[in-house]
């Protein structure tokens, strides 16, 4: 099931909710009590590094993969 975080209007609190994979369109209530809150959008958490994986993952010498030259 997702976590999706939120923060709300009123108080400005952030907080995680748990949702059902259905769907759930119920407003989440902040932990102080207010109604009023909207969903934080943030990118997804993933990081690409070194030298370029197209390169390692792509070959352009004919072989197919198999062997670890």
């Amino acid at each position: 099931m997702p976590i999706y975080e939120y923060r709300c209007t009123v108080c400005g609190a952030v907080f995680d909710r748990i949702t059902s994979s259905f769907g759930d369109e119920s407003t989440p209530v902040c932990p102080n009590g207010h109604v009023d809150a909207q969903r934080v959008y943030t990118p997804p958490r993933i990081v690409f590094k070194g030298s370029g994986f197209y390169v390692t993952d792509n070959r352009t010498n004919g072989k197919s993969g198999g062997s670890n030259d």
